[in-house]
């Protein structure tokens, strides 16, 4: 274009800048949200609208974000705002978990076991909720940071009274319906951490063990081999079995065998003992202890076989304990994968023994190990020593015995603590549970995963499913301190367990009022009614004694549809979705859905959204010691909030998801093409009124423009879809279709009509309607996703709007866009249009080959020096034809477009004759306006009107 018509050219014109500047101008969006109130806002203007609560998730108060809570958090905000954004009332409440372990311990270690020593319990509580409140204080910071909108201000923190005293409503009403129990069975324990642990609490990892097979010698021969014995005259032989254990530490609590009852078992010759062994784990056994080919017991010619059953009630010498013995059960747990089919039983260290052992009247179980995972004194020959230290003991001692037919270590998955990452044992502790079955919990719980709650992705719901159908007893109660105190009392005189209605009630109102601290500052004679006595032996108030274990932190979280959900009366209970990531299968979903279930009968959520985990951009997992972590601190201060916004939504968080300084790279382009159509919109709308300059009638759109209008009405239709189904990786991925493909092809024809016609031509204000709806549609389906960008851009829009009276401040009082809003209204039938172009859109792609090839072969230069010529079949040149000839020539950019017939589609590309006008560069005649011979006619028409 010559410098002389440049300025009678409509160039964009925008105060939108091509470069966002995101790390140094997003803060100052957010100084302006915050001065505004802009999550008050929001609320106030959608506050006739259906409620829409997201139930936030709580994360642990312990540590700066990391990029999986940014991930997180992220995806949350993009739901709120976009169902705030569609006009819901979609109040947002974040929350803390703040007590537990981690924070225990981290102020024990601040303290050191000196100071420890001397602290009393109230004091060390409040140091720990000191400690919680300063990191969730620079979480919270984090985490607006990230441009994420909530009530900041009033979170809820699982130490606030209101919040505890939820825990002790939901306690109250499982324990009087019969829910909640007290027993001694055994319980994953940490002999690190000195706690109890829930299934919840623990995670696997390969442990090399102790793999032995060891004899345990029976009391007499079984009866049903007794013939075969006699036969063959091996009275005086000893019998016994052979059993498998990988954890030879819990031999001394031996109380049973346990066998598969519906199993054949068989006895060997074996150094002159008869030796019990599964038929079909045999030649396995043999070839571990190196006995060769193996001699069993006969009669008759035949293999005596006896089934598990047979045996059930055979007693043996215990393996440990001089004097004692045990018996042989059976037990459907029992399994022939591996082992000698017969199961060492201790019922204090295994639920599986302890199930066979009480559903065989052993009640009386047997636990030597203490606390810290060592053996009391008194209990066997090791008493003092950890339960890994005796291992080898034990295995050397029943070496010298006698009795150890084999040793092997193996490699297997292991339970370890996730707090400490040291492996647990199994131990039976006097706890308070849950019970999965007395009152249906598991039944009703498992009815609601299937019939009340809808799964994203669907498959979650088989596998918290098959969670609860296989889980325990819920062990509820934690020997710590920095947590919600078990509402219950001991009476000092009879040692029974003291709690009602009344006292619930009265502890309901102490946490209310003075916070869970005051159970540890009060006596139960300070706030149980007067009266009070101990229902078993009648002993006074004054001799009741508060329970000291405290509730397990995942009880705690559980409860949070009743302390939060039903506390605020602006959200509600069931809340629409609960979102977190897949761990929580065995976590806080299903936590919160067994308290719910039990409590109120349904669940506590009406969607659950579960996410994968952040790994690097080769799939492991991020630590500290691979240095392979991401900090969103530095990716904020890099890319910019909004970038990483992008990334959460372009992947498919149903999975792990990886992220790496390249990955972020490659959506940091991406966003520069958001950007960049951004500011080609917002230029080309410069002049541009709705109300004054807007085509206001279909028909007065060119068929590329009415196109493009339906293009972006199935645009929002899909994203619609998208988010409806929190399929947000769907919503970036049609509207990064949709601008690439506006971009090459309707923002590129329409450059034509944009800068060369005159301003106010209806040709141009055509496009500049097409691309205001566009754009009006863009900014608000994006807003939830790139929050600062889109609201910037709302900033920037043409003058004569952006200065209208009562226009929103924000992007996000907006409102959503509707099939309504588009102007000129679009026709409800419009299947002919989308045919033909769909066709049209085929051969264009020909077409801009043939004019690639004739770049390359120096034919034309430019495009618009090219004539097309484009033969077609029958039917396809009929749609062709359909179109008047500089519908075509607009849409391929091109000077000249003929048609022909031909057996298949083509195009042949020539220069155009005529002369390139020098101010819209289009090859044509020139000199048609005889005011401006030097330019086209259409140019010099425009130049008049400019004069």
């Amino acid at each position: 274009m010559g410098n002389t018509y440049k300025q009678t050219m409509n160039l964009p014109q925008t105060d939108f800048p091509m470069r966002g500047s995101l790390p140094q101008n997003e803060p100052k969006r957010l100084e302006k949200w915050q001065e505004m109130d802009l999550y008050a806002r929001v609320l106030e203007k959608n506050k006739d609208g259906e409620p829409f609560v997201l139930h936030d998730g709580p994360p642990y108060a312990n540590g700066p974000i990391h990029i999986g809570h940014a991930f997180n958090k992220i995806l949350k905000d993009i739901i709120v705002k976009d169902r705030a954004q569609r006009g819901y009332y979609a109040p947002y409440v974040p929350g803390w978990d703040c007590h537990g372990l981690p924070i225990e311990n981290k102020v024990e270690d601040q303290l050191g076991p000196e100071k420890m020593k001397q602290i009393d319990t109230p004091t060390f509580r409040r140091i720990c909720r000191d400690y919680a409140t300063k990191q969730l204080d620079g979480q919270r910071e984090g985490f607006k940071r990230l441009g994420v909108q909530g009530e900041w201000n009033n979170p809820y923190l699982t130490y606030l009274p209101e919040y505890e005293a939820g825990n002790i409503k939901i306690f109250k009403k499982l324990y009087l319906d019969g829910s909640i129990y007290r027993g001694r069975k055994p319980i994953h324990w940490c002999s690190h951490c000195h706690t109890a642990l829930a299934e919840a609490e623990i995670e696997y990892a390969d442990e090399t063990s102790p793999s032995i097979y060891v004899k345990f010698l029976f009391t007499q021969a079984p009866a049903a081999f007794a013939p075969a014995i006699e036969a063959a005259g091996l009275e005086q032989a000893q019998t016994g079995v052979v059993i498998w254990t990988t954890t030879p530490w819990t031999l001394p609590a031996n109380q049973a065998v346990s066998l598969a009852p519906d199993a054949d078992y068989v006895m060997a010759l074996v150094d002159g003992q008869l030796l019990l062994m599964a038929q079909e784990l045999a030649p396995a056994l043999a070839q571990t202890a190196g006995w060769g080919e193996l001699e069993f017991l006969s009669l008759d010619g035949q293999t005596v076989v006896v089934k598990g059953d047979q045996l059930k009630g055979q007693t043996y010498v215990h393996p440990i304990l001089p004097g004692e013995t045990g018996v042989v059960l059976t037990g459907t747990h029992v399994t022939l994968d591996t082992g000698t089919g017969a199961v060492h039983t201790a019922p204090g260290h295994g639920v599986d023994d302890y199930k066979v052992c009480q559903a065989n009247g052993i009640k009386d179980i047997k636990m030597p190990v203490d606390d810290e995972g060592r053996f009391y004194e008194g209990s066997c020959l090791w008493a003092g020593l950890s339960t890994n230290d005796a291992n080898p003991q034990i295995i050397a001692w029943l070496k010298e015995q006698g009795t150890l037919v084999a040793h092997v270590d193996i490699s297997h998955s292991y339970p370890h603590c996730w707090r400490c990452h040291e492996p647990v044992i199994f131990r039976a502790t006097t706890q308070w549970f849950v019970s999965m079955d007395d009152t249906n919990l598991r039944a009703n719980a498992s009815r609601a995963i299937t019939d009340q709650v809808t799964w994203y992705p669907a498959w979650a719901s088989n596998r918290i499913g098959a969670m609860v159908q296989d889980r325990p007893d819920w062990c509820i109660s934690r020997q710590r301190l920095w947590g919600v105190p078990i509402p219950v009392f001991k009476c000092a005189a009879c040692g029974e367990t003291v709690a009602d209605e009344a006292t619930f009630d009265a502890v309901i109102e102490l946490f209310e009022t003075k916070g869970a601290d005051a159970w540890y500052s009060h006596e139960p004679k300070d706030f149980l009614p007067a009266g009070t006595i101990c229902p078993h032996c009648g002993a006074g108030v004054d001799q009741l004694v508060s329970e000291q274990d405290v509730l397990d932190v995942w009880w705690e979280s559980g409860v949070s549809h009743t302390s939060v959900c039903e506390a605020r009366d602006y959200l509600q209970r069931p809340a629409d979705v609960y979102l977190e990531g897949s761990d929580q299968h065995r976590g806080w979903f299903q936590s919160s859905l067994l308290t719910s279930v039990a409590a109120y009968g349904i669940p506590p959520y009406k969607n659950v959204v579960s996410c994968g985990f952040t790994v690097d951009e080769n799939g492991e997992k991020m630590s500290k010691s691979k240095g392979n972590g991401i900090d969103p601190a530095d990716v904020v201060a890099k890319f910019g909030a909004d970038v990483l916004r992008l990334w959460v939504s372009s992947v498919d968080y149903s999975v792990d998801v990886r992220i790496s300084e390249s990955i972020l790279k490659q959506v940091s382009d991406a966003y520069r093409k958001f950007r960049n159509s951004f500011r080609f919109l917002l230029g080309n709308l410069n002049d541009f009124d709705d109300l004054k300059d807007a085509v206001t009638s279909w028909d007065d759109l060119e068929p590329v423009d009415q196109y493009m209008m339906i293009q972006t009405l199935e645009l929002l239709q899909e994203v619609e879809k998208s988010y409806d189904q929190f399929h947000f990786n769907g919503v970036y991925r049609a509207v990064y279709d949709f601008m690439n493909n506006a971009s090459a092809i309707y923002m590129d024809v329409a450059k034509d009509r944009l800068y060369s016609e005159a301003p106010n031509s209806p040709r141009r204000r055509a496009v500049q309607t097409v691309l205001m709806n566009m754009l009006e549609v863009l900014v608000r389906i994006l807003a939830p996703i790139l929050s600062f960008t889109a609201d910037e851009v709302w900033e920037n829009y043409p003058e004569a709007i952006r200065t209208r009276e009562g226009r929103p401040v924000t992007v996000f009082e907006a409102g959503w866009p509707a099939k309504a809003d588009f102007m000129p209204a679009i026709p409800e039938d419009v299947s002919g249009l989308k045919s033909g172009f769909a066709a049209l859109m085929d051969v264009r792609e020909v077409v801009t080959k043939a004019l690639e090839d004739a770049r390359t072969s120096k034919v034309i230069n430019k495009s618009q020096e090219a004539a097309v010529a484009v033969a077609a079949p029958d039917e396809l040149l009929a749609v062709l034809q359909g179109f008047d000839a500089a519908v075509l020539e607009e849409l391929f950019i091109v000077s000249k477009v003929e048609l022909s017939q031909g057996q298949e589609l083509s195009a042949v590309v020539s220069a155009a004759t005529g002369e390139k006008c020098p101010r819209c560069w289009n090859v044509t005649e020139l000199g048609g306006n005889p005011n401006h011979a030097d330019v086209c006619k259409r140019c010099g028409d425009v130049l008049d009107q400019l004069a």
